[in-house]
């Protein structure tokens, strides 16, 4: 038990490590404008993401999500590293200068405030969340994304209060594949569909 329970935490460790490095702000990175990602995100991004940020379901809400973060992700949508058509049109037309400014844009916003649907879903997500799976050595995701969900900047999202149907969604793209990723696709594997779901449900309830 004790080596299995220190298997993991050298597993965090590293994890929590390599976010850090990642998450190093560059020299050349643009300074935001924030009036222009104001415009952005009340023409371009409103009818999905919602002008504060606060989505339609089943879009992501970015409100309080890190803005490098989004940074990273439009750049990614605009290079084809990740792929989504409906977000690669979106994205095709701004520039380095609008995906900084809109991502400072949103960060600023209040973050969406919701509540678990299901107890008993969420408190055993709470126990997946808090102190992961020792059995099939899934880590815990507060060591990435916050005990209170508000994620590692730059490199883990803010979960809290997103729309649990997405974020199960979210994992299941990333145990399959479908949306690879270097940390989750090997967490998410390790998963079963139930625990998906809790830890969903979980989440939608953090603030």
């Amino acid at each position: 038990m004790r080596s299995l329970t220190g298997f993991l935490a050298g597993l965090m460790a590293l994890v929590y490590a390599g976010a850090l490095a990642a998450a190093a702000p560059g020299h050349d990175m643009p300074k935001p404008d924030l009036e222009r990602g104001r415009q952005i995100a009340t023409t371009v991004c409103a009818a999905c993401h919602g002008a504060n940020g606060i989505a339609t379901a089943p879009n992501p809400n970015l409100a309080g999500q890190d803005g490098e973060y989004i940074h990273r992700q439009l750049a990614a949508f605009k290079s084809g590293a990740r792929v989504n058509p409906i977000m690669q049109g979106m994205s095709a037309g701004l520039s380095p200068e609008d995906m900084v400014s809109v991502g400072a844009y949103f960060s600023r916003q209040k973050p969406a405030q919701s509540a678990a649907r299901d107890k008993a879903l969420a408190d055993r997500g709470q126990k997946v969340w808090r102190a992961g799976v020792k059995s099939t050595m899934v880590p815990a995701c507060a060591g990435c994304h916050g005990a209170a969900g508000r994620g590692i900047p730059a490199q883990f999202p803010a979960l809290a209060g997103q729309n649990p149907d997405l974020v199960y969604g979210w994992l299941k793209a990333f145990a399959s594949g479908e949306r690879p990723h270097e940390t989750m696709t090997r967490v998410a594997a390790k998963m079963t569909d139930a625990d998906m779901k809790a830890v969903a449900e979980y989440a939608a309830g953090l603030r």
